[in-house]
């Protein structure tokens, strides 16, 4: 990317009263033209693709000179970035249902745009795209590798443009941004398709709220138990695993409500540890059996050599005895506050170094 704009900067939009697009220059959310990544639904009720995950992203090729979006956002909580060509651009659809410009004015030549969520919100609704009259959609681009992630706030990129050193951090999606994450920029890396199962307090055992990743990690909508995934839509080459920040932080806690639910009054042993995590493989291997699984830990203080976390997922990793899933730590980045963006990029390239040198792609 040449251009980044994470400013306060809004992308115009245009409300149509009136739209009479042909299937020449307009597709609906269903069409196979449209690239989707991560965890979507196709709601036939509501016309739409509900985007509920951050790192969920929508994008489409296109010759022309511009190109609008039809949109509904459930929360003002949910930012994106557009990513148009090699610009980025920071977008705030509103809660009706509209059509945004997202590009005008352009070189009548081939152009990409991607609508990429920053964080978990609320859902956000895809209707439709629209180009010029003299425009068209092009095909996809077919991506040959997969990566999945299931991680907290580090991994869904929590914080990253909050540098006033203040605590507590800024966690809403101006201030946080997955595409900049050390998960994202790994996909990227390897133009692989992305999924980002990760939501900011959660932990293996305990979270900060009642809800842990074992819980969560089968669902199509974070929020609905009810709503579970069909994992054979997605068989990712890579799955990282990078949990136990939070579950570090509060089996210190014994008076906070989440460790009387989780726990009672004891906090767990090394044992019960270990087989939580070793469970948690467990299903991630059942639905995955040809997957190679990386279990890392970081960059925050589970990281740290003196505590025992490390030594945790080591030895769940020894007791899968499966040869096709592995560890790797991030390096531990010292203070309290999250990774920042240059932070995440040095996990990320020690994270592309280790995938490179120890794990084929199938």
């Amino acid at each position: 990317m040449k251009t980044i704009i994470i400013s306060a900067f809004f992308i115009s939009f245009l409300i149509l009263t009136s739209c009479t697009g042909n299937s020449e220059n307009r597709i609906y959310y269903d069409h196979d033209k449209i690239d989707y990544s991560g965890r979507v639904e196709f709601n036939k009720t509501d016309s739409s693709a509900i985007l509920y995950w951050p790192g969920n992203a929508v994008s489409v090729r296109f010759k022309g000179t511009g190109i609008k979006a039809l949109l509904k956002n459930e929360n003002d909580k949910n930012y994106f970035n557009i990513i148009l060509d090699d610009s980025i651009f920071l977008f705030h659809p509103g809660a009706k249902k509209k059509w945004y410009v997202l590009g005008s004015n352009l070189k009548d030549t081939i152009h990409k745009i991607e609508i990429f969520r920053r964080m978990t919100a609320s859902p956000v609704h895809f209707y439709a795209f629209e180009i010029d009259p003299e425009g068209k959609f092009l095909e996809k681009q077919k991506r040959l590798k997969s990566i999945e992630f299931y991680g907290n706030s580090i991994t869904e990129g929590a914080s990253i443009h909050d540098h006033t050193g203040k605590d507590p951090e800024k966690w809403d999606s101006i201030y946080s941004d997955n595409y900049l994450s050390y998960a994202a920029i790994t996909a990227r890396h390897y133009h692989a398709d992305y999924s980002c199962i990760a939501r900011g307090g959660i932990g293996l055992m305990v979270s900060w709220y009642p809800m842990i990743m074992p819980e969560m990690y089968d669902r199509l909508d974070p929020d609905n138990p009810d709503r579970k995934w069909d994992f054979s839509k997605s068989k990712p080459d890579i799955v990282v695993i990078n949990l136990f920040q939070n579950d570090a932080a509060l089996v210190n806690r014994p008076q906070h409500p989440q460790f009387k639910f989780r726990f009672g009054n004891k906090a767990p042993d090394s044992t019960f540890i270990v087989n939580a995590y070793v469970n948690f493989l467990k299903k991630i291997r059942g639905h995955y059996p040809e997957s190679r699984i990386i279990c890392t830990l970081g960059s925050m203080t589970a990281t740290r050599k003196d505590l025992p976390w490390r030594t945790y997922v080591k030895e769940a990793v020894k007791n899968m005895n499966d040869d096709r899933i592995c560890t790797y730590f991030f390096f531990y980045k010292g203070g309290y506050m999250h990774p920042k963006e240059e932070e995440h990029r040095r996990m990320a390239d020690s994270l592309i170094r280790f995938i490179d040198k120890n794990n084929k792609w199938n």
